[in-house]
This record gives structure tokens, sequence and C-alpha cells, in this order.
């Protein structure tokens, strides 16, 4: 199937991106693939949105039944939480761009869904349930399409009675949208060096749940993070969020720095456990949860946005890596990094150009205002990983408003990937987490009930361990299995049994595609594989 440009990924990059090539241009053939079961299905986020890319690229969304505008923000606070007590942050001390005023809270993947209709009403081919697997690369060595996955393909690799082969999309250009830890985003930057000039892309885990709370307690748009406890007591850092929605409903969420070095840390219980601090239990108490979901986040900052262009293609949205980690959000940045390369797409297609390498793109996106916006933060994340959340906070404000104010040319401070921070467990000893009381705190196999994931029985693992032996010997044996741990899903499991080799246990089909495996395998021994169309989450108003 030949277009013009295929978009990998159905979030609001890809789509920001797929809507401005034909708000150019209506005559391109844009593709956009998703491997959700619809548009929407796998998007996770907060969320606060920051509607400055949106009114670029539709300045009457507020009139055009946007969902996003149906709750403004109204009321902001940040807390530090210590065990049992809360603290509030002065906004004063804070500079003024952290600001939330003028932004919207709402299920960014309604969003999605919203701009899936615009995109499909202005002649974008959308298709939802079609994962990408694999890159075409042309003879000249410039990215020339997709392969999407096989369908139909049994666990042990015979082809079912339902069996489709993948389809080939050839394009003039492939636009990489496929979030946080992309599969194939991963192999173009191995294949094209796209980091040699920057520093590793570092994550945090987010967790979220969604509830109904009574009407009493509700505040329509109130925003509030919290930073501090739990995660204090365990050497980690992150922190949570309670976002008040329309229709009674509230997102809460957790929000874990995936460079923590105690390997008994689980991401997952330190988030229920939040949940019983007094300030959150007060909104949820007579409530109840209806949605559970979890998604790596980008947090490496400007430092980490590498190489964006190469032969064919770009990197948009997370899979380049603009989360704004201060603010907790990246859909603006992301959608005007798509709204970018498309016009930097359109103008070569414009001008007979094919495949080739769009610096232009690169140099836009570092001459606009995601630069400007990321670059103030940019030490934000670095300070206090390296400092430690207490200091670390008062350190990264200090820069932040040297960098506001101009004083100065502070350095940029550096990280290392997150599977670099894991320790051997014998220098800690295991976390005693509180057993989950069904009403305000739930283990892992109750919630992922939740986010509604299915995936077709009997196909090919997506999940791949390339060394068995390697992770028995180091994943456990050095670190104590930390995979049953940092995993939200309860994919991995360790089976020990007496005069039995242990073994390595994955439950597929549980898997929410947050990609955290892929990320801080403390041997980079796991790979997350896009698995059959229409598989994983299936995320109703998140």
């Amino acid at each position: 199937m030949p277009c013009d440009v295929v978009v990998i990924g159905g979030g609001v990059a890809g789509l920001s991106a797929a809507i401005r090539l034909k708000q150019i241009d209506e005559n391109l053939e844009v593709v956009v693939l998703e491997k959700g079961s619809e548009i929407g299905a796998h998007i996770l986020s907060g969320a606060v949105v920051d509607p400055k890319a949106l009114n670029e690229l539709f300045p009457e969304w507020r009139d055009m039944g946007c969902p996003m505008a149906e709750t403004p923000v109204t009321d902001n606070w940040h807390w530090v939480l210590t065990e049992g007590k809360q603290y509030s942050m002065p906004h004063l001390i804070m500079p003024p761009f952290l600001s939330n005023k003028g932004c919207y809270t709402g299920s960014l993947g309604n969003m999605t869904r919203w701009l899936g209709e615009q995109a499909e009403a202005l002649g974008v081919m959308v298709f939802p349930g079609f994962p990408a697997a694999d890159v075409i690369i042309g003879e000249d060595g410039a990215v020339a399409g997709v392969i999407t996955q096989d369908m139909g393909v049994a666990a042990d690799g015979s082809h079912k009675p339902d069996f489709q082969p993948g389809m080939e999309i050839h394009a003039k250009y492939t636009l990489f949208a496929e979030g946080a830890r992309g599969n194939l985003t991963k192999k173009m930057k191995a294949r094209f060096d796209l980091e040699a000039d920057c520093q590793p892309q570092i994550y945090g885990l987010g967790i979220k749940e969604l509830w109904d709370i009574p009407a009493d307690k509700h505040v329509p748009g109130r925003v509030i993070h919290t930073q501090g406890w739990p995660l204090s007591e365990s050497e980690s850092w992150g922190g949570g969020f309670l976002y008040h929605q329309a229709n009674g409903q509230v997102a809460l969420g957790f929000v874990t720095a995936l460079d923590y070095a105690n390997p008994y840390v689980s991401p997952y219980q330190e988030f229920q456990r939040w949940k019983t601090h007094p300030a959150i239990r007060e909104y949820l108490e007579g409530g109840k949860r209806v949605a559970y979901g979890a998604r790596a986040i980008n947090e490496g900052g400007w430092q980490s946005v590498p190489k964006l262009a190469f032969p064919g293609g770009a990197l948009i949205g997370c899979a380049a890596g603009f989360v704004n980690v201060p603010r907790i959000k990246g859909s603006h940045t992301a959608m005007k990094s798509g709204m970018l390369a498309a016009e930097s797409v359109a103008a070569a297609i414009s001008a007979g150009k094919e495949k080739t390498e769009l610096m232009e793109y690169d140099s836009a996106v570092r001459s606009s205002w995601i630069a400007d916006e990321l670059k103030l933060v940019q030490n934000a994340e670095p300070a206090v990983a390296k400092f430690g959340e207490d200091f670390g906070t008062i350190v990264a404000g200090i820069d932040m408003w040297m960098r506001y104010l101009k004083i100065g040319l502070p350095i940029a401070m550096k990280h290392e990937p997150d599977y670099e921070h894991l320790r051997r467990a014998d220098l800690y000893s295991p976390i005693a987490y509180p057993k989950p009381d069904g009403e305000l705190t739930f283990d892992r196999l109750t919630n992922v009930a939740f986010s509604f994931t299915n995936h077709a029985e009997d196909q090919r693992n997506h999940l791949k361990v390339c060394d068995l032996d390697l992770q028995r010997e180091s994943e456990l044996g050095e670190y104590a299995g930390p995979s049953n741990r940092y995993c939200p899903a309860g994919v991995y499991e360790w089976i020990i049994e007496e005069g039995k080799e242990p073994k390595f246990q994955i439950n597929s089909q549980n898997c929410v595609h947050c990609k955290t495996c892929d990320i801080k395998d403390p041997n980079q021994n796991i790979e997350w594989t896009t698995p059959e169309g229409g598989g994983g989450p299936n995320y109703p108003n998140m």
C-alpha cells in the first residue's frame, strides 16, 4: 500500500501531524497506524493539558466539541507529604511558568478520540488494530515505510486458520509517534545513532486510577500534586496527582522515577500506600474505582532529546521525549512537534523530495517554544535524582529561577540509564507493604481487570527474554527478581519449587504495554515487542 506519509501511533503527536499535513495539502495521502483496538484505547495520562498547541492546530477547538474544554483548572495545590501530615508549598516560591493557569483537566484518551475524528474528517486514513512491527529500509539506506504485524500466529509460531500476513506500507516519509520507549523507535535510534550527542533517556512509571467520588467532595477543576511520602521511606522519588475532572470523577495516580536503587521497591505498592494518606483518603472514601492503567513517562528532559530526523523518517512526541517533568505535562509539546514535522514533510514533498533527512524539522524544534520551555527545566529531574528529593527540590528550584531570570548560564546536569542504578538485593531488606483492603487499596490482578486488557488467545509471546540463564542467575540471583515488583500488571513471576530449577513465568496476557520491563531490567535482557493488533488495554476514559 503506497502513501505519502505513514504515522506510527495514533496518539496526540501522531494525529496532530496527520491533521497538519491535511491542513497544508488536502491531496496528501496520510495513513495513521494505531496498535490499540481503537483510537484512545492505549492513551493514559493525568491529565492537565496546556492548550497552547491545540490553540495553534484548531483555534476554535473550544467550540468544536473537544471534551477537554469541559473542565478548566480552577484550583491548584502542591503538597509535601510526610506520614500522616501534609504541608502546602507556597506558589510564590515556584517560577511562574509552572502555573496551571489557563490549563484544562480531563481524559487525554477522549481528547485523542476527538482528534481522531477531526483527522478522519480531513481525509486521513486511520487504522486502529494495526501495529507497525518492522521498518522497511530501502537500498539507499533510507526508511521507506513499515510492515504491520502478522495476525493469527499461534504461540508455537504456526499459522492459525485466520492467519493474515502483515501489510507493507510504503511511504515517502515515516513519522514515529509510538510514545515512550517505542520498540521501532529504539531500532531507529540504534540504526542511525540518534543519541550520539545527547544523554540517555530516563523514565518514570505512572500508575493511575479513575474514581467516582461523592458530589460533596468533588471540586471541578481542582488540581493537586504531591511529593515526599511514601517514596521518601524507600530512598526513591516521584509524586502523586489528584485531578477533579468532569462528571464527578477524580483521576489519581502516582509516578515513581525508575532510577531507584532498591530492587525491593514496588511502584504499584507505593501508589496503593500513597492512597492511604489522610489527605488523599479524604477524597476517596465513599467513592468507587472505575478504571486502572499504567504507562512509562519520559523524564530525561531537554538534554535527552536525540537527533530527530534521519533519511525518510523522524521522531515526534514522546518517541523523542518532550515531557516537561516539573509541570507534569507533555501533550502540548508532543502535539507541537508533530505539527512541526508535518510542515517539514509537506514542504519536502511539495519540492519533489522523498526519503530525505528532514533536518529542517530538527532545527525547527530546537528554535521553537518546545526548546524554550524545556531548557528552563532541564536540570529539575537530574537535581532531584542526584541530591535526593528534599535538597534536590531546592537545587532544582534555584536552577529554574536562574534560567527564568537569565542569571548566568547554569550547566546541564547529567544522568545515567535507569537500569544502571539498580543495586544488588543483599544490600537491602525486603519492604513490608500493607495488604490491600479491597475498598481503598487493591491487589494488582484485581486492578488489571479494570484496565480491560485483552490479548488474543494462543498468540506469540510479545515479551522476549534474550537469555533465560542470565535472567535466572542475575535478575533472580543477584537482584531477587525485581520484575515481579516493577511490573504494574503482574506479568512476571518466579516459580520456585524445591528440587527444581526456578522458572521465569511470563503472563503476557496481563500486559498493559507500559514498557517498564524494557526499561528497568538490570541486564536489558527483556525486549517489549508489539503483540497482535488490538491487544492490550482498552482504556475507556483515561
